[in-house]
């Protein structure tokens, strides 16, 4: 049976070095944006909303669920690609590491989870949940940037390729796609006058 689903990236976050990563809410844009989030046409369809186990990601699915009157299934799988072992990254610093990240899928790079691992992770995670929901509309799964690049690549036979990343406009981006894998376009906003 084909499903379809949505892939979420959360919007702006609260930048807090104090607070572990997976911690940081969103930021009141954040919240804004998932908030116009809800013109989206694919939202009346929403019979099912999922997340990683990371602030961000509850939050933003936490918008959606309450407006559709759904609950959230946090599913930890969804969550971000494992960078424990830096820790906060300086803006700069970080996206050299994302870069590299995506360029060695194969390595370890400073300790960072494998890309190749992540991606693994992620689409058994997108399975299970089509494998598990007994509802019969779209699935909205809100994450993170990395993981949504990681499935985008895996659903169009593509190598692992940081070229394939959402916009640089904060996240909050999505794709539509079914299974059996076929991606329904690129990455587009969630609000119709992203900033």
């Amino acid at each position: 049976m084909t499903r379809r689903l949505v892939f979420i990236t959360h919007p702006n976050v609260v930048v807090d070095p104090q607070l572990p990563v997976p911690r940081w809410p969103l930021s009141e844009r954040g919240l804004g944006r998932m908030r116009a989030a809800l013109s989206q046409p694919w939202v009346r369809s929403l019979t099912a909303v999922c997340c990683s186990g990371e602030q961000k990601a509850i939050d933003g699915a936490q918008i959606l669920a309450t407006h559709c009157g759904l609950p959230v299934v946090r599913v930890e799988e969804l969550g971000e690609n494992d960078r424990s072992s830096t820790g906060f990254l300086p803006p700069l610093a970080f996206e050299a590491m994302a870069d590299q990240f995506f360029a060695r899928p194969q390595d370890s790079v400073r300790g960072w989870e494998r890309a190749c691992d992540a991606q693994a992770r992620i689409v058994r995670a997108v399975r299970g949940i089509v494998r598990t929901d007994r509802s019969d509309g779209v699935i909205a799964i809100v994450s993170h940037g990395a993981v949504g690049t990681l499935l985008y690549c895996h659903l169009t036979h593509q190598p692992i390729d940081r070229r394939w990343d959402q916009p640089a406009n904060g996240g909050g981006n999505y794709f539509g796609f079914s299974l059996p894998d076929r991606v329904e376009g690129w990455w587009q906003p969630i609000d119709p006058t992203p900033g």
